[in-house]
């Protein structure tokens, strides 16, 4: 019996190991029984042959209805000999064509016979509008229990997660070998846990997730497989908590009289009860020897900046400093304006006409010039400057910090976990971290994804913000439609506003490859234009529809200094339209602006599309945006059009966008690129094992840090751990 962590190659053979390692990420024989199936046929049901994916291989169980063989002429058969067997196969509601050619026509021409059943697989396309598998491989299911596939397949077959170069069948089979190792697995879980939970040995959950006899063997052993995912990430999660807790850190307490107070007495408005409350958290947090570590997540437009700022003129006020790191120079810049406009004379410090309890406000980017960069690292190296506002550029071995003493990091998705830690690493002891995303995650989703921090969350809009009307605009269906939308963009301008239209392409990629092969998608004939571009689409709406209005446009290609003054001309007024790409996705405040209108917005994913609206309405105006899509009204692309166009609750749409991604994209190349650990747990539907994993994680941890009592904790904690995920856990 080989062991779990036995190379496949020498269980299975070096040409099947090798096409599992490239294809599907499989080495050791650990990681083929941890290869679940993704569903079950029963050998008495049919597959629903109506609902199949255009363009995805698949596997499916199907009965043969007819099945002719056509001969016909072509150049390499002139004399009519060339072979075409066409067989239909049912499941009694749908049929699906089965297409093989020339020399492959002769097995199944005597094997596919009417009323044969069989597995079949293969990439579903379309031909004369039908779906078809053209020579797709097949397996055929016999009664007799002799047969080779009743030996991995008992009255339920799995269908495993396979590619076109490897069929479920035989992942099934190479499954079937291994399975006798499953008695050797080491269980993460602690006994007491397993019990008091009555689930099954982590052993008989491998067997009968791979070999059911009933569909309670599966629910059993999914149960079990869900609850191992959960607990073993929220112990690698708990233990960075408790590290974490160790760690000294200086207290940092705002004076009653210093520049906080001062700051707020300076404020045109009071706090929403939201940020009023997320302040206290930050505060008391601030307050204690250990580092803080929060996630500070808020609706567009909920004051998280305001909220941020905050803390970090509490920290100056206790002696410290404070970094903000922002993804782009655009938003580096755009925060470092707005916060110097909040602060007024109390960002003067140092110079004359500034406050009493003035700082001065620095901004450190890539490009700034010898002279203004000298002087920024000059003030920050002697603490004249008690905030800085920089893009990466602030991790850079030559920036020496006086005294940091807290990192505020925006949109942390954006951020490698290398840099999050060198910027760390500037302070004397550890700074207090605060992380702002304007991503609304559902609960289960931050208790996973940013397990190692503690959460607030903003979802109050501020008085005076406005509602933002959102319509999908059918362009292909309804041309006038998108005639309509230029009108009532010069509408908004003639009332004194401005507008942004977004695309999803500069235009200047000079037939990049990677560029025209992107988005190929099936889904429409549409998909098959190539995305707009900002520098077309301005230069179409200035000569045509958007005639005699000031058009510019903004895109991340730009010279820094050019950005600069594309952003400071359109907050001025100076400029009607903006053609831009997503670089104004995040923090871009112009309150003037009313209108946005997303070209090609099937293009952008749900958060995105979340993003770019909250840039609108941020005035006392009402925001208006309008969704171009020439994508068809039946199309899963308009669905979620629709979907974004109905609601305006980031949080809901954020649920939306999670149920229409593949699972586990969650926790995988959306955050740390590595591949995701989460193979049967279900981020939204798993709400209740998450948080008592979470929980039982805490106590575990508490009362062992170093795991000493489970071993079979920490081999599937070490598991996990890999060096690039050990790195993106670290992120705090």
């Amino acid at each position: 019996m080989p062991a779990l962590d036995e190379p496949l190659k020498k269980v299975l053979g070096p040409a099947t190991a090798k096409v599992m390692a490239e294809h599907l990420g499989l080495h050791t024989v650990g990681d083929l029984l941890h290869h679940y199936p993704r569903r079950y046929e029963e050998r008495g049901q049919l597959t629903h042959l109506a609902d199949l994916p255009l363009d995805e291989h698949v596997t499916v169980v199907a009965q043969v209805a007819d099945a002719r063989l056509h001969t016909f002429a072509s150049a390499k058969a002139p004399r009519g000999k060339g072979q075409r067997l066409e067989v239909t196969i049912t499941d009694g509601s749908g049929r699906l064509q089965l297409v093989f050619f020339g020399h492959g026509v002769h097995k199944p021409h005597k094997e596919l016979l009417p009323g044969t059943r069989a597995m079949f697989a293969g990439k579903v396309s379309v031909f004369n509008r039908r779906l078809q598998l053209a020579h797709p491989a097949y397996e055929l299911l016999k009664g007799d229990a002799e047969e080779a596939i009743d030996t991995w397949a008992g009255a339920l077959i799995p269908i495993y997660p396979a590619t076109a170069k490897l069929e479920s069948w035989k992942i099934g089979k190479a499954v079937q070998t291994v399975l006798p190792s499953a008695q050797e697995a080491v269980d993460p879980l602690p006994d007491s846990l397993r019990e008091g939970r009555g689930l099954v040995s982590l052993p008989e959950a491998l067997l009968k997730i791979h070999r059911p006899h009933t569909k309670a063997d599966i629910a059993g052993a999914r149960d079990r497989l869900k609850w191992d995912e959960a607990f073993v990430l929220q112990v690698a999660l708990a233990r960075r908590r408790h590290a974490d807790a160790q760690l000294p850190a200086v207290p940092r307490r705002p004076r009653p009289d210093g520049l906080l107070a001062a700051f707020d007495d300076r404020l045109p408005f009071t706090l929403t009860e939201g940020q009023q409350k997320v302040s206290e958290e930050i505060f008391a947090d601030l307050a204690t020897e250990h580092p803080m570590h929060r996630l500070l997540q808020g609706e567009v437009g909920s004051g998280k900046t305001l909220v941020a700022l905050r803390a970090m003129l509490a920290v100056v006020d206790a002696g410290g400093q404070a970094a903000m790191l922002a993804p782009t120079e655009v938003l580096a810049q755009q925060h470092h304006r707005s916060v110097v406009e909040m602060m007024g004379e109390l960002a003067e410090g140092g110079m004359l006409g500034g406050a009493e309890h003035a700082t001065k406000v620095v901004l450190l980017t890539g490009s700034m010039g010898a002279a203004a960069r000298r002087q920024a690292l000059l003030d920050l190296a002697t603490g004249e400057a008690g905030i800085v506002i920089g893009t990466h550029a602030l991790i850079e071995d030559r920036v020496q910090f006086h005294d940091l003493g807290l990192v505020v990091v925006d949109e942390q998705h954006r951020f490698g976990v290398e840099q999050r830690d060198a910027l760390r690493g500037k302070g004397k002891q550890p700074p207090h971290l605060l992380v702002m995303t304007a991503t609304p995650i559902p609960r289960t989703v931050a208790m996973t994804v940013f397990g190692d921090l503690e959460t607030s969350v903003l979802d109050q809009l501020p008085a005076g913000r406005s509602p933002i009307a959102s319509h999908v605009v059918p362009a292909a269906d309804k041309p006038h439609f998108l005639a309509r939308t230029w009108e009532r963009v010069r509408e908004e301008v003639s009332q004194g506003h401005q507008a942004y239209v977004v695309c999803p392409r500069i235009g200047d990629e000079e037939d990049d490859p990677k560029a025209s092969k992107k988005q190929k998608s099936p889904e429409d004939e549409a998909e098959k234009r190539p995305p707009l571009a900002v520098l077309d689409m301005a230069d179409q709406l200035a000569g045509g529809p958007l005639q005699g209005l000031k058009v510019e446009v903004l895109h991340g290609r730009m010279q820094p200094d050019d950005k600069d003054a594309v952003m400071r001309r359109f907050a001025a007024g100076e400029t009607d339209v903006l053609v831009a790409t997503t670089v104004i996705e995040v923090g871009v405040n112009v309150p003037n602006a009313t209108v946005m209108v997303i070209m090609d917005a099937d293009r952008f994913g749900v958060s995105q599309l979340h993003q770019l609206r909250g840039r609108v309405g941020r005035g006392s105006a009402p925001g208006l945006c309008l969704l171009v899509t020439e994508m068809p009204e039946a199309s899963a692309a308009r669905q979620r059009l629709n979907a974004v166009a109905a609601t305006l609750d980031g949080f809901e749409l954020s649920r939306i966008d999670l149920e229409q991604r593949r699972e586990g994209d969650v926790l995988g190349q959306a955050q740390s690129g590595a591949r995701t650990s989460l193979r049967v747990l279900a981020v939204i539907e798993d709400e209740e094992i998450i948080t008592e994993a979470r929980e039982e994680a805490t106590t575990v941890v508490a009362a062992d840090p170093e795991l000493t009592a489970l071993p079979g904790l920490r081999t599937a904690l070490d598991a996990l751990l890999d060096e690039e995920r050990e790195q993106y856990l670290e992120k705090g």
